[in-house]
């Protein structure tokens, strides 16, 4: 299913003409991913940096470039306007004209700008910067869609028959009942982009339906009621159990009636501790194919790697990267 799954993936992304900018051309993995693609004609890709280096560096890889687009940012000729809008947006918070010119010679906020101004459809990086640096010039610079408060993530789970969207399981550590409700919400409609299956969000918890009154379990309810109230045209239900979640008769069982328990796609842990705990035992013990983590939350796609991500991550990133622009 996990491999049968991305290649579907790609296979959409392949369709659709998209163009990904994967910053850091100085990592090889980035280099490896690019050409492979490039090859396939997943999607059209640009890199950043010296044309001259990079191509002595693909060429010691044994790696070819033809059909990437290499971009010298600091030698581009909108390099003085993007600075103008950076500085534009940051400087409430102290920003200099000087130092926005710094700031947009690195690569992951030049990048931000070439998103944000539509040259790219999505930027895919990390494989070297921290989540901490990426998550900065997205949200500093391609910014949240309205209505949305928190950037956040998910992972598809693939299992042999059946594909989940589980999340927060790598950015917020314990989100407020309306930030769960946007990241509940965020990952919705994530899931209906990436599989076409209508999403049926379950809000998990140690209790259902109040088997257990706690103040934790009360967040997820007042989050659930949150989601209903912003997007009455999602199906979801909570506080729900995970068995109660996905098990059709234990749903049936504790939560009559509900559109969702028993057959939830998309899986919202409480906080943290839940999500990336939840996430590894179905990778670890359960076999699941792990995807991601998959940044959300944002106006366009800004994903962030693992600095131990693989080529294969890296290209299935970008192809994810292409269905969510």
């Amino acid at each position: 299913m996990g491999l049968e799954f991305l290649k579907q993936i790609k296979s959409k992304a392949a369709k659709l003409n998209k163009t990904i900018i994967l910053p850091e051309s100085h990592d090889e993995r980035v280099l490896k991913a690019a050409e492979i693609l490039t090859k396939e004609k997943i999607v059209s890709v640009v890199t950043l940096g010296n044309e001259e280096k990079i191509n002595e560096d693909a060429k010691k890889l044994g790696v070819n470039l033809t059909g990437i687009k290499i971009i010298d940012h600091s030698k581009h000729p909108k390099f003085d306007e993007f600075s103008n809008i950076y500085y534009e947006l940051r400087k409430k918070k102290g920003m200099t004209p000087e130092q926005a010119k710094e700031t947009l010679k690195h690569d992951l906020f030049f990048s931000a700008m070439m998103v944000r101004e539509g040259l790219v459809d999505g930027s895919v990086a990390g494989s070297f910067a921290s989540t901490a640096d990426v998550m900065k010039a997205g949200i500093q610079i391609v910014g949240m869609p309205e209505g949305i408060s928190i950037v956040s993530s998910f992972f598809l789970m693939l299992f042999p028959d059946k594909t989940y969207n589980f999340a927060d399981c790598a950015v917020v550590p314990n989100p407020d009942a309306a930030q769960l409700a946007d990241i509940a919400i965020s990952t919705a409609d994530n899931h209906k982009k990436l599989t076409g299956e209508e999403p049926l969000i379950a809000m998990l918890s140690f209790s259902t339906k109040g088997s257990a009154t706690h103040e934790l379990a009360d967040k997820v309810i007042e989050a659930t009621n949150f989601v209903k109230q912003k997007r009455p045209d999602l199906k979801v239900d909570g506080e729900l159990q995970f068995d109660a979640a996905i098990i059709k008769s234990i749903g049936k069982k504790k939560a009559p009636g509900s559109t969702v328990a028993g057959k939830a796609n998309v899986l919202v842990f409480p906080d943290l501790n839940a999500g990336n705990i939840g996430y590894k035992i179905a990778q670890r013990l359960g076999g699941a194919e792990a995807v991601g983590p998959m940044v959300q939350g944002l106006k366009k796609p800004f994903f962030d790697l693992s600095r131990g991500c693989s080529v294969d991550d890296i290209v299935n990133t970008a192809s994810i990267a292409a269905l969510m622009s």
